[in-house]
């Protein structure tokens, strides 16, 4: 996948807006209206869309956090809220931010804060409040892009394990997930048994009719669906449901859903130290 002529083009973009020493973001629309920047996105990669999305906020973030003039860094601001907001994808993909590019974040929003751009800190907090931003600890910018993708997923894949075994702590859930239905009501025996009970009831009838009228009670020999049938119905429809589950979830069927311990439970929130900086500095 050949990004440079998208990484390219937001130069070129952040260059116009650069060189006329604004500061608003209504400028900043203005230059992005007026080269039709949300064209981007028609020769976007048809695979690989995080790893696309992901590398077009990266080149943002490292104009933001850049040792470049302040309009350039806020440029960079404001091209990765304009490529969040007009991404194609439904659910928009989030902004990954190492703990690292935190920091730097943090730093930007102190010195534009200094610099007296309100809107800074008035943007930033709304991307936080709207979840836009997806906090993790492995450093991308610079690093090979393979390796990237590994790393992001082992550490993505390690909290949605966090998440699984948190969710199914303490419940049933997890014995409902690993439970066959069938098996559990034995239907093989009720579907013998309501077979046995129905040739039963129906014998009972034909040796009754010989001896009196049973014509109004006749209906009751037509269309009774086996209870057999019955169970089977909704067994296939709890397996059907099970299945729906496993696809929504990750979750396999053959996974074993072990309860957190105190010290896992620690060591994640241990790696999580340090991500509300920008949260906390904004309250300020």
């Amino acid at each position: 996948m050949d990004l440079a002529p998208f990484k390219l083009d937001i130069d070129q973009l952040l260059d116009d807006y650069a060189k006329e020493n604004c500061t608003s973001f209504t400028d900043f629309k203005r230059v992005w209206m007026g080269k039709k920047f949300s064209y981007i996105y028609e020769g976007r990669p048809k695979t690989n869309s995080g790893v696309f999305m992901q590398s077009l906020f990266l080149h943002c973030i490292g104009h933001m956090t850049s040792q470049s003039s302040l309009f350039r860094r806020l440029a960079g601001l404001y091209c990765l809220y304009c490529l969040y907001k007009c991404q194609p994808y439904k659910p928009h993909f989030k902004i990954y931010l190492s703990l690292e590019e935190s920091r730097k974040f943090k730093d930007f929003v102190v010195v534009a804060k200094q610099s007296g751009l309100g809107l800074v800190p008035a943007l930033v907090k709304t991307m936080l409040d709207k979840g836009m931003f997806l906090f993790g600890f492995i450093n991308l910018l610079g690093d090979h892009g393979a390796k990237q993708v590994d790393e992001l997923n082992v550490f993505q894949n390690k909290r949605v394990k966090f998440a699984c075994d948190k969710l199914f702590a303490n419940t049933q859930i997890g014995s409902y997930t690993h439970t066959y239905l069938g098996v559990e009501l034995e239907l093989d025996n009720i579907k013998k048994l309501s077979m046995d009970y129905a040739k039963a009831k129906e014998l009972a009838f034909t040796e009754a009719s010989q001896s009196v009228d049973v014509e109004d009670v006749k209906h009751m020999l037509q269309n009774d669906k086996l209870l057999g049938d019955k169970v089977e119905e909704i067994i296939k429809e709890w397996d059907a449901q099970k299945e729906e589950f496993y696809q929504k979830t990750g979750v396999s069927p053959h996974d074993e859903l072990a309860v957190v311990g105190d010290d896992e439970l620690e060591e994640f929130h241990d790696e999580n130290e340090g991500f509300d900086e920008l949260e906390q500095l904004l309250l300020e």
